[in-house]
């Protein structure tokens, strides 16, 4: 029997009647209300409760930055599922093989000093990439936002097994992490760059803060750069945290595509978010210059690396920087 309708109404006119629609087009395109909303949010009532007004970059239709990935519910749970098992058999691995037990002083208090405090920063991710999804508008970058706010929370816990790892359960390290987050000098002007984004109201330009700014140069130098700053425990820390080398590459792959998508849609939003880019990722590097100068011992030529890869990655989407 010819079915009548190959898939939704609103799924068919936009990609044309009598073809079929993958899972991914059925659970984006349009899942967003956009009318016969009731009322206006007491808290913010110059806004409808989903407004494109709430960013200063416009676009014809708020779809047409598709996730590349082609992820929905159930096809990120499966390749997250897939990463978390390889985290479970490295941790494993280490546990085994007394790997913590086998590093040096040195090594231990580096790791304390300038890794588990990640956790605090990943935290932060988190917050904001939640923050996209409640002010950001059309489910095509709602829904990765909220997937990418549950990896940085996974992320910050996968930290915080590591520290498990180094005190013997016991959570000390943990305490010690968050005093070096609060009151060590090397991390304040991250723990700054961090707090101040909290109150950006600006939900595309918190996008390219957190996905631009704060990824590509404070969690790429850490991640990317810092093998040098592990002492004898560089293989183990490369093996723990596997997944945020594998997450970057996965993230960066949706993330660089809305940004080129929209800064493409008409020359008032590539400047304006060219602008953005610029400002963020300078203000990114001056952050995590004393962290480099601390970390890696080289004066802060971490952070300028890590900053100019970034701003190269920009160019290469279309923004001038």
């Amino acid at each position: 029997m010819e079915p009548k309708r190959q898939t939704f109404g609103h799924v068919a006119r936009r990609i044309g009647e009598g073809k079929s629609a993958t899972r991914y087009q059925e659970g984006t395109f349009d899942v967003q209300p956009t009318t016969n909303f009731h009322y206006k949010p007491l808290y913010e009532p110059e806004y409808w409760t989903y407004d494109p007004r709430k960013t200063r970059v416009v676009m014809e239709d708020w779809y047409k930055p598709l996730d590349p990935r082609q992820y929905y519910y159930a096809t990120y749970n499966i390749s997250r599922a897939t990463m978390n098992q390889a985290v479970e058999r490295n941790f494993t691995f280490a546990e085994e093989r007394a790997l913590a037990d086998k590093m040096s002083p040195a090594a231990r208090k580096q790791i304390e000093t300038y890794l588990l405090p990640l956790r605090h920063l990943h935290w932060g991710a988190n917050m904001n990439m939640t923050e996209i999804t409640q002010r950001g508008y059309g489910t095509a970058i709602t829904a990765p936002a909220i997937f990418s706010a549950g990896d940085h929370l996974g992320m910050a816990q996968i930290i915080s097994r590591i520290g498990l790892l180094l005190d013997g359960q016991t959570g000390v390290s943990l305490d010690l992490a968050k005093e070096v987050w609060i009151n060590d000098p090397a991390w304040q002007g991250i723990r700054k760059l961090t707090e101040d984004s909290f109150v950006e109201r600006d939900w595309f330009h918190l996008f390219v803060i957190q996905t631009l700014a704060i990824n590509g140069v404070i969690f790429d130098l850490i991640y990317k750069m810092g093998d040098a700053g592990w002492a004898d425990a560089q293989m183990t820390i490369a093996l723990l945290t596997e997944f945020m080398s594998d997450w970057r590459g996965d993230e960066s792959r949706w993330s660089d595509a809305v940004i080129k998508t929209v800064a493409a849609e008409s020359e008032a939003n590539r400047a304006l978010i060219s602008q953005w880019a610029s400002t963020c990722i300078g203000a990114a590097v001056e952050a995590t210059r004393p962290l480099s100068a601390a970390f890696l011992g080289d004066g802060g030529a971490g952070a300028e690396m890590a900053g100019e890869a970034t701003a190269k990655r920009a160019r290469g989407l279309g923004l001038t920087l």
